[in-house]
């Protein structure tokens, strides 16, 4: 079994992806950028603010396969600048604490909108 999930991104018919896809108990959410809700970027300049986004993001996601947060086993941090980790990571910290999924930090040279400073991408396992 296959669930395709979009997030009605424009990107996703261009470059051919799903915002996340569930196969079996298995749960891959694709790179995620701060978009605000209504289009454009949220906190622009603000990592924290943009990571808290992501996950909402994520959150919303993980939800429509079936999943939770409480059901994430490895995140992936990129940043545009690795000098800002510990902003990130203090909101992963704050969401993921009690669950501790395995993480993976990067620094990348940039994304698409340079306004862009961080996305997270997930895998989730369901029982």
């Amino acid at each position: 079994m296959r669930k395709n999930i979009s997030s009605g991104s424009y990107l996703e018919p261009i470059m051919g992806f799903s915002r996340a896809v569930r196969v079996g108990n298995h749960v891959s959410v694709a790179g995620t950028a701060p978009i605000a809700a209504g289009g454009g970027n949220a906190c622009v300049g603000d990592v924290a603010g943009q990571t808290r986004r992501c996950i909402e993001i994520i959150e919303a996601a993980l939800s429509e396969a079936g999943a939770g947060l409480e059901h994430v086993v490895r995140t992936r941090i990129m940043l545009t600048d690795i000098a800002h980790w510990r902003e990130a990571a203090a909101v992963h910290g704050d969401v993921f604490g009690a669950i501790r999924p395995v993480i993976t930090v990067v620094q990348v040279v940039a994304f698409v909108p340079p306004e862009w400073l961080v996305e997270l991408e997930v895998d989730a396992i369901l029982p």
